[in-house]
């Protein structure tokens, strides 16, 4: 007998348990959700938990101020503490084109209802007394952004679809897809073919791979990233901003008694390697050190790489896959799906459900929009 169920949502991630527990808030019917690893353990257990209302791209913004409804109110809705810290974000510029792009940004964000500002370097010194500001041009701060435990979120979403009836299974990846002239049918597991009306992939870096397995071109690619934790750290206030170097990509912010920090490798090529890089650790630093030279003093206690999923524009995939009906995706985030994931969850069940999302329009992040030439650049990426 093969197994019937109305969805089966591939990854549970932030992004497929936000989906799982919209749809079945809306009763859409018998839901599975399948998970190579275990819930919360892929790309989302690695991200480094910021949220941010500071976007380039009209859409970003407008998903990130409904994905702030659900964070700033997330222990009322799901009985969670998710870590909640609101001391902003502070984007660090130093190079005129920069300054002109983030300006030109700031005033579509103002113009959104964000409450971000221009800052000039006086400010961004009583905003974050440890940087070096004699570089600097400028920078942008939002006092709404912030940063939580990714993990708690998305257990978070995960048991409030439980209880709603959506079944999750662990240790259980999509192998293949049974597609009948260019119609779903089934998702093939290591336990047997599961068969559904719709399929969603919400795999993260993985959804390139999955794509193939359908026959279809879904261009995200894995990046690695690494981030990493200082030892105990007292020597900066832990009520400073993320702190962002906008030219180098370096990123910094408290993280329980000391602070996490990273920086992406431009040269980095796309694959699954997971291992820390020595070296790149050490320019990481270097990189820290130069920008504020108080964590000379700071100790690394420990270090892990995750994947950025990253597409063409930096924009996501989000929306029905095209040549293969009842087949959809949500994924390629490049480095802010955490951060989206309450917004995007509803969306797309708005989407699958009603034909089109409403809270959100989220069509110009079509699947198709790279076959047709129409792709739109996120600019403000980390």
């Amino acid at each position: 007998m093969v197994e019937s169920v109305d969805f089966v949502i591939i990854g549970a991630g932030i992004m497929g348990c936000s989906l799982a527990y919209h749809l079945a808030e809306r009763r859409a019917g018998r839901i599975v959700v399948l998970e190579r690893d275990e819930i919360a353990r892929g790309a989302t257990a690695d991200a480094a938990g910021g949220i941010r209302l500071q976007f380039s791209t009209e859409t970003n913004i407008r998903l990130s101020l409904l994905s702030f409804e659900y964070w700033e109110h997330f222990p009322e809705l799901f009985g969670i503490d998710i870590g909640l810290h609101q001391y902003g974000y502070l984007f660090l510029l130093n190079q005129p084109q920069h300054v002109e792009a983030f300006q030109q940004s700031l005033e579509l964000q103002q113009a959104l209802g964000v409450p971000a500002r221009w800052v000039d370097p006086d400010e961004i010194v009583r905003l974050q007394p440890s940087v070096r500001t004699d570089d600097l041009l400028g920078g942008t701060y939002c006092p709404r952004d912030g940063w939580c435990d990714p993990y708690s979120a998305t257990m978070g979403f995960a048991r409030a679809a439980r209880e709603l009836g959506v079944e999750f299974r662990e240790h259980c990846p999509a192998i293949a897809f049974r597609i009948e002239q260019d119609r779903l049918h089934a998702v093939l597991t290591p336990e047997g073919p599961v068969s559904c009306g719709v399929a969603v992939i919400c795999a993260g870096p993985y959804t390139g791979e999955l794509g193939k397995l359908a026959g279809v071109e879904l261009p995200v690619l894995p990046y690695r990233r690494m981030s990493f934790v200082t030892e105990p750290f007292d020597l900066v206030p832990k009520t400073v901003p993320m702190t962002i170097e906008f030219a180098t990509s370096l990123y910094f912010h408290p993280e329980g008694d000391g602070f996490l920090f990273g920086m992406s490798n431009p040269d980095e090529p796309p694959g699954f390697n997971k291992t820390v890089d020595p070296e790149w650790m050490a320019r990481t630093v270097e990189a820290l050190c130069r920008r504020a030279p108080v964590f000379e003093h700071a100790r690394i206690r420990r270090g892990w790489a995750g994947f950025y999923e990253v597409t063409p524009d930096d924009n996501p995939l989000l929306g029905w896959v095209d040549g293969v009906e009842g087949l959809a995706v949500a994924a390629g985030f490049s480095g802010h799906g955490f951060m989206h994931g309450p917004a995007v969850g509803r969306c797309m069940a708005e989407l699958l459900l009603d034909g089109a999302a409403r809270s959100v329009d989220i069509s110009p992040f079509d699947p198709g929009r790279f076959r047709r030439g129409r792709l739109i650049q996120e600019q403000n990426v980390i």
